[in-house]
C-alpha cells in the first residue's frame, strides 16, 4: 500500500508532479526585474544562422490551462494599437546627454577626461561643480559608463566614447546597474549613511569593472559624515571611483576638496544654447523662429535645463493657436519679456525728450502684462549693448532694424553720455524693485533720465567752457599799464612779514587770546627788538598793553616795552586778510573762463568750497 495515498486512494496534491509550479531562483529574478522594469525587448539577430546561432528547435506548446473566468479590466494607455504607449518624458529628461559627444559647452573637461583614461591616470575622486543644469550628474554617469563599458563585443576597456550597447552602459543609463549606486545627499545627510558606504566599498565589483558612487549635492552632508568619509576617501580601495556633484562648492570642507580631482562644469554661452534649441526642434518636428530661440537661451542664463524646460513650455504655448510655431511674440508673451521693438522706442523717447510719448508706451506695456522691472532690465540691456558696440565696432541683435538701431546710436550718442545713462537706468532699476508702486517709479525715474539726457559731461562742459573763454575779449588796460580790474593792493605800510611771524609764534607759545588780539587790535607804528608801538583801529578802546606784554614774553623770553600811540599804522592782520581776499575774488571774478562761465549760465554764482581759513592765516590755515 501506498503511503502517500489517502484513504480513497488518491495523491495529495502537494505530490502532484504533474503540476509543480513552484518556480525557481532564476524565475523568481525574472518576475522582480520584471516588475521594476517592465517586460524586456528580446534582442535576436534577425537570422539566428547568420549570428552564428544554431536555429532554436521548434518547442511544442503545452496544453493550455483553463483559466478562471475574470472581469474585463476597462483599456490603459498600454492598451494601445501599434505597440505600447509611453507617457511624455519633458525635454530636459529626453534628451539628457548619453555620450560626452553630446555634452555642450564643456570641451575642457571632456579633454581632461579623455587624455586620463587613455593614459591610464584615474582619479579615485572626482567632483563635479557649477551652476544648476549644466550637466554635473550628467557627467557623473558618463564618466561611469566610459569607466565600466566594455564595447559591443564584451572585451573593451574604458574609453572616453562607451559604446552605449553593452550591458554596463545600458544598465548605467537605465539607472538599474548594481555596481553603480547614486544617493542623494539631500535625503541621506547623517553619518549612518556614510557608514554603509564605508561597509560597502570593501567589496568587490559584482558585475563591472568598478564599483561607482555618485553622490548629488554632496554638499549638503553634515558634517560628521564628511567626516566620516575623509579616511575611505583618501584610500579607497582600486575598485571604487567616486563621483560627487554640488552647486555650492565653497560649503564642502577643504579635507574633501584636497581629496578630489575638481571641475568646474562652465554656463552654456547663449549663442550655443540657441543652437542646441534649433537642433531638439528640428528633431521635435517643431518650426520655431531664431529670435524666440535667443530669447529663450537668454532666459535660461547658462541652463541647459532651465532652457528645455522653457523650451518645452513655449511649444505648448505655441500650439495653443493651431499653428504650432514658436513665435518670438509668444516667447515675450510667455516669459514677460519687453517687447525690442518697444525697448528701441522708449530709448529714442528719452534721447529726443519725449515726455508724452514716453508715458504712453510704459502704460502700453504695462496694460499688456510687462512688469515695469522689466522694462528697466531691457532698457539697461539696449544701454550695454550700444556701449558695446561703441567700443567694438559690431552690434548683437538679432534682427537687421535693431543693428541698424544699436550702430546709429553707437556713432551718434558719447561715451560719457551712455555712462551716464547706465546709471541713471541702475539706480532707477533699484528704486522700481523697491517702491510700492513699481509703474509710479518707472515713470518718475525714466522721465529723470530723460531730462538728464541731453545735458553735457564733465569733460564736454571744460572744453565748451574753454572754447568760450578764448574768444572772449581781452579786458581793456587802465593807464599805467595795469588791468581795470587789478587786484586791490596794501599801503606800504602794511605790516611786514617779520610782525606776521611774531604773531605766530606767540600762538604757538600757547598765548591764543593773545594772538588772536595782536591779529585784530594791533596797528603796528613802530616795530623793535624789545619795544613795540601800536594804534587801535576805530571801534577798540580797551587796554591791552598787558596783555601783548606778555604775550610777546612767552614767544621770545625777553622783556618787551610796549606803548600805545596816536596814529594811523600799517593795517592790523585781519584787515590785510580782508584785503587780500577782496582782492582774489575780483581776479577771480575776471578771469576770461569764469567770465565765459558766468555768460554760458546766466544766473550762477561763485561758492566758496574752502573751509574758512583761520583769521590772519599763520601756520595752522589748512584748506581741504
Amino acid at each position: 500500500m501506498d503511503d502517500s495515498r489517502d484513504m480513497f486512494g488518491n495523491t495529495p496534491p502537494w505530490e502532484d508532479d504533474d503540476a509543480d509550479d513552484t518556480p525557481d531562483a532564476a524565475e523568481l529574478e525574472a518576475a522582480g526585474q520584471q516588475s521594476m522594469f517592465g517586460d524586456p525587448e528580446p534582442v535576436r539577430a534577425a537570422n539566428p544562422e547568420q549570428a552564428g546561432e544554431a536555429p532554436a528547435a521548434p518547442v511544442e506548446a503545452p496544453a493550455p490551462k483553463p483559466a478562471k473566468a475574470e472581469p474585463v479590466a476597462a483599456p490603459t494607455a498600454k492598451s494601445v494599437a501599434g505597440g505600447t504607449a509611453q507617457p511624455y518624458r519633458v525635454l530636459a529628461r529626453k534628451y539628457r546627454p548619453q555620450t560626452f559627444a553630446e555634452l555642450i559647452g564643456q570641451e575642457a573637461m571632456v579633454q581632461t577626461l579623455a587624455n586620463a583614461i587613455k593614459r591610464d591616470r584615474l582619479a579615485h575622486a572626482f567632483l563635479m561643480t557649477g551652476v544648476r543644469g549644466v550637466g554635473k550628474t550628467s557627467t557623473a554617469r558618463l564618466i561611469a559608463k566610459a569607466l565600466n563599458c566594455i564595447g559591443p563585443d564584451g572585451q573593451g576597456g574604458p574609453t572616453i566614447d562607451p559604446c552605449g550597447q553593452c550591458e554596463p552602459c545600458i544598465a548605467i543609463a537605465e539607472g538599474r546597474h548594481i555596481d553603480v549606486i547614486e544617493m542623494d545627499a539631500a535625503s541621506h545627510t547623517g553619518v549612518d549613511d556614510v557608514r554603509e558606504i564605508i561597509e560597502a566599498v570593501r567589496y568587490a565589483a559584482v558585475s563591472a569593472r568598478y564599483k561607482i558612487y555618485i553622490i548629488d549635492e554632496v554638499h549638503m552632508l553634515s558634517r560628521n559624515a564628511f567626516n566620516a568619509l575623509l579616511k575611505t576617501l583618501e584610500e579607497p580601495p582600486a575598485h571604487v571611483k567616486f563621483l560627487f556633484a554640488t552647486t555650492e562648492v565653497d560649503k564642502l570642507p577643504v579635507t574633501v576638496l584636497s581629496r578630489c580631482q575638481r571641475f568646474d562644469l562652465r554656463r552654456i554661452p547663449s549663442p550655443l544654447l540657441a543652437g542646441h534649441f534649433a537642433g531638439i526642434c528640428a528633431k521635435e518636428g517643431v518650426e520655431a523662429e531664431d529670435e524666440a530661440l535667443a530669447m529663450v537661451a537668454a532666459a535660461a542664463e547658462g541652463s541647459v535645463r532651465d532652457g528645455l524646460s522653457i523650451l518645452d513650455q513655449a511649444i505648448a504655448h505655441a500650439d495653443l493657436d493651431g499653428e504650432g510655431q514658436v513665435r518670438a511674440d509668444k516667447v515675450r508673451d510667455m516669459l514677460g519679456l519687453s517687447d525690442k521693438s518697444v525697448q528701441r522706442k522708449l530709448l529714442a523717447a528719452i534721447l529726443d525728450g519725449k515726455g508724452a510719448d514716453l508715458l504712453d508706451l510704459v502704460a502700453h506695456q504695462f496694460a499688456l502684462g510687462v512688469e515695469p522691472i522689466a522694462l528697466m532690465r531691457g532698457l539697461m540691456d539696449l544701454s550695454h549693448r550700444v556701449a558695446v558696440a561703441q567700443v567694438s565696432g559690431s552690434a548683437d541683435a538679432h534682427s537687421m532694424e535693431e543693428r541698424e538701431a544699436i550702430e546709429g546710436w553707437a556713432k551718434s550718442l558719447r561715451a560719457g553720455q551712455l555712462h551716464r545713462l547706465w546709471q541713471l537706468l541702475l539706480k532707477g532699476h533699484e528704486e522700481v524693485k523697491s517702491a510700492p508702486d513699481p509703474l509710479v517709479a518707472a515713470q518718475m525715474a525714466l522721465l529723470r533720465i530723460m531730462h538728464a539726457s541731453d545735458m553735457p559731461d564733465p569733460g564736454s562742459l571744460v572744453r565748451k567752457l574753454e572754447e568760450i573763454a578764448s574768444q572772449a575779449p581781452v579786458a581793456p588796460v587802465a593807464h599805467g599799464g595795469s588791468a581795470a580790474h587789478a587786484p586791490a593792493t596794501l599801503t606800504p605800510s602794511a605790516a611786514s612779514p617779520r610782525w606776521e611771524a611774531l604773531v605766530d609764534d606767540v600762538e604757538h607759545a600757547g598765548e591764543m587770546s593773545a594772538a588772536n588780539t595782536m591779529r585784530m587790535q594791533v596797528r603796528v607804528v613802530e616795530l623793535a627788538p624789545g619795544l613795540l608801538r601800536y594804534a587801535q583801529p576805530p571801534g577798540f578802546n580797551e587796554d591791552i598793553v598787558t596783555v601783548l606784554r606778555n604775550g610777546l614774553q612767552a614767544a621770545t623770553g625777553e622783556r618787551w616795552q610796549v606803548e600805545k600811540v596816536v596814529g594811523e599804522g600799517a593795517p592790523t592782520l585781519v584787515e590785510v586778510h580782508e584785503v587780500r581776499k577782496t582782492a582774489d575774488a575780483e581776479a577771480l571774478r575776471s578771469s576770461p573762463l569764469v567770465e565765459a562761465t558766468l555768460a554760458a549760465f546766466p544766473g550762477a554764482e561763485l561758492i566758496q568750497e574752502d573751509r574758512q581759513a583761520a583769521v590772519g592765516g599763520g601756520g595752522r590755515n589748512w584748506r581741504r
